[in-house]
């Protein structure tokens, strides 16, 4: 029988655009953002073959994926559905609210009712209405959830809430890391799970990204109290989406699903270490990163049993 593991979920959700671009305003934070020159809808037809091939790609592993269609165009990063939503075992579901207007539209009644159609959902805290009062949490960009030590890291920006990361942890039972972290330049990272990917064994980050060396420490320690071999990932790396992967549980054991990209980044021993672990599962999606996103901000990992 493969290793399972609470970490690592066996069914997904996705979305895929019919009208990708890149979010003009999401653009002054996010520094992994990129210009996309060419032809608008040359690039929302890339993404959508990006986005079809991915989740073909973690079918044929053996992950359940549940995908849904935006058709719309007031919706640009539609394809990140990780930051409005997060499952949790024992059948909770968070819905978060989100910092740029245009990505509050992203919340879909229809994906809420499927989960609650297809897996044991005991109930939906609706956290959104924050945003009246400025508060923002961005699901699992703004977190990185270790499930198994019930802890959640937060790196500080403008989409993390502090008092609302405490709230969460309050109702679903998690320990709160909070750090600084910023880029190559100096600027903070906006969102956390960029620099870091919480497996059962194996814990990738950007460490050099944290600039209190005391703290640093600190969330290193932590992570290897789960006795994880720690894979730590320069700020090219970094930069290259090396962070930004999610395991998964496939029919023939652990996986890691990350960017062909962010796979080539890594160095031989880097590989190796991952490999003693996990399958990894490159895919290709250049497109789909202009936006400053990555693999993991597009699965949004199912932690429910099934019906």
């Amino acid at each position: 029988m493969p290793r399972s593991s609470l970490q690592a979920p066996t069914s997904v959700v996705m979305i895929r655009p019919h009208h990708f671009t890149p979010n003009a305003q999401t653009a002054q934070d996010n520094h992994f953002q990129t210009s996309a020159n060419g032809d608008a809808a040359a690039m929302a037809s890339a993404a959508h073959v990006e986005v079809t091939r991915a989740a073909n790609s973690l079918q044929a592993a053996g992950v359940r994926v549940h995908m849904f269609e935006d058709e719309g165009t007031a919706t640009p990063d539609s394809v990140f559905p990780n930051n409005w939503f997060s499952t949790h075992s024992g059948g909770h579901v968070a819905v978060y609210p989100m910092h740029s207007l245009n990505r509050r539209a992203e919340r879909r009644h229809d994906v809420l009712e499927m989960l609650k159609r297809d897996y044991r959902v005991q109930d939906i805290i609706d956290y959104s209405g924050l945003e009246q009062d400025n508060l923002y949490l961005e699901g699992t960009g703004a977190m990185v959830i270790d499930h198994l030590e019930r802890v959640a890291y937060a790196a500080r920006s403008k989409r993390t809430s502090e008092i609302l990361l405490e709230r969460f942890c309050t109702h679903f039972n998690y320990e709160p890391v909070v750090f600084d972290a910023v880029d190559m330049r100096g600027a903070p990272i906006y969102h956390t799970n960029v620099l870091m990917c919480i497996g059962t064994d194996f814990a990738l980050i950007g460490l050099d990204c944290i600039p209190d060396a005391s703290r640093r420490h600190e969330v290193g320690e932590r992570l290897r109290q789960g006795e994880r071999d720690i894979v730590e990932l320069s700020h090219d790396q970094i930069a290259d989406f090396a962070g930004n992967a999610i395991e998964l549980q496939g029919l023939d054991g652990l996986l890691l699903a990350l960017s062909s990209r962010g796979l080539q980044s890594l160095d031989v021993g880097q590989r190796a270490t991952l490999e003693r672990h996990v399958t990894l599962l490159p895919l290709d999606i250049p497109t789909i990163e202009h936006a400053g996103g990555s693999v993991r901000c597009m699965i949004a990992g199912l932690h429910l049993s099934a019906r």
